[in-house]
């Protein structure tokens, strides 16, 4: 018989009710591992009973969700990050549901435990930008049915939804626009290894250096690790070539302010004596002298349609997988050295 409401029932209560373990009430209610679907619904047909509803979590199995969603996101990785953790919040705030935030610290072990914690708490799904070498964190949520969206960095599974910004073609215009100023010589500082968001630019890289006659250089490409310091150590990496590049494509506003800092240290300008292009857009990008010819990423966008993806998912988990690739937008000013050019 079920205990008496006077009495707080406990996990205990339920394993009995139910016929099955403790441990298995344990992984139904904290969602860590898959149960058997007739075990599960033993397992809630004995909470509700049982009344075992005083907690978020217990909550959630008698009704079917929290409201919240969980981000596992790298902070350190990209200034942009808190731009589309707005986004996110915003739109989800909208629609009634709450975030629960988990740093990564970009690596996988970190993201794991992160995963772990955040489906602890219940949320109803996750948003994820994955880790260098991640693919097994990502398959589990999927095997699990978990809702889950990847944000920015996009894999080539066909399984799981996705939301990013379009990182081929765009860094294919900024590679030709060089090269239709006149440089043969044109380099790229490349972000970390491992990211779907660095092959993806390399690969538009050198699909404007073939659309604008240019031969691919091996040479040209340094890694710049996506951080301030490897941008710094990349360029100095390429002007110590015996025929250093005449122009520059960088691959995000990290390595960039590494660029700018070298080059001032050297006491060269950009736009000038080095003219420079990177991908994605800071809030000062208009601000340094000369400004910045940037590939500005639809951060907001990425963010709001991430959550409404999720959302999706969560009221219709049958639907088929989406991937959504949203353009960036070209900011010409004058690092490319272009002379008289305007924001747009």
């Amino acid at each position: 018989m079920p205990p008496s409401r006077s009495s707080r029932p406990t996990q205990r209560d339920i394993a009995e009710l139910a016929g099955v373990s403790i441990t298995t009430v344990s992984h139904v209610v904290n969602g860590t591992r898959a149960v058997a679907e007739e075990t599960k619904a033993a397992v809630l047909r004995a909470i509700e009973q049982t009344g075992y509803t005083g907690d978020a979590i217990a909550r959630s199995l008698v009704t079917g969700g929290t409201r919240s969603i969980g981000v596992a996101i790298s902070l350190l990785a990209n200034p942009y990050f808190a731009v589309l953790i707005q986004a996110i919040e915003r739109e989800a705030a909208s629609a009634g549901y709450t975030v629960l935030l988990a740093d990564t610290h970009d690596t996988v072990d970190t993201e794991r435990e992160t995963v772990r914690t955040l489906r602890s708490r219940r949320v109803d799904g996750l948003l994820i930008t994955p880790s260098p070498g991640d693919g097994s964190v990502i398959g589990e949520l999927v095997s699990l049915d978990v809702p889950t969206v990847l944000i920015d960095r996009l894999s080539t599974r066909t399984d799981v939804d996705q939301v990013g910004a379009e990182n081929i073609q765009s860094t294919s215009a900024l590679t030709a626009h060089l090269a239709s100023l006149g440089h043969q010589r044109i380099g790229m500082i490349s972000g970390a290894a491992g990211l779907s968001t660095s092959e993806e630019r390399i690969l538009g890289y050198r699909l404007g250096l073939g659309r604008s006659g240019r031969t691919w250089s091996e040479e040209l490409v340094a890694c710049g690790q996506s951080s301030r310091a490897g941008g710094a150590l990349a360029l100095s990496t390429l002007l110590a070539l015996p025929e250093p590049p005449t122009a520059l494509v960088v691959g995000n506003d990290s390595m960039m302010v590494g660029v700018l800092h070298e080059l001032r240290r050297r006491g060269m300008r950009a736009g000038i004596d080095l003219p420079v292009v990177v991908y994605d857009d800071v809030e000062w990008a208009d601000l340094v002298d000369p400004p910045l010819t940037t590939m500005a990423q639809p951060i907001e966008e990425i963010g709001t349609q991430a959550v409404r993806l999720l959302l999706s998912r969560i009221n219709d988990p049958a639907r088929k997988a989406q991937t959504l690739r949203i353009p960036p937008t070209l900011r010409h000013r004058a690092s490319c050295g272009c002379a008289h050019v305007h924001s747009h």
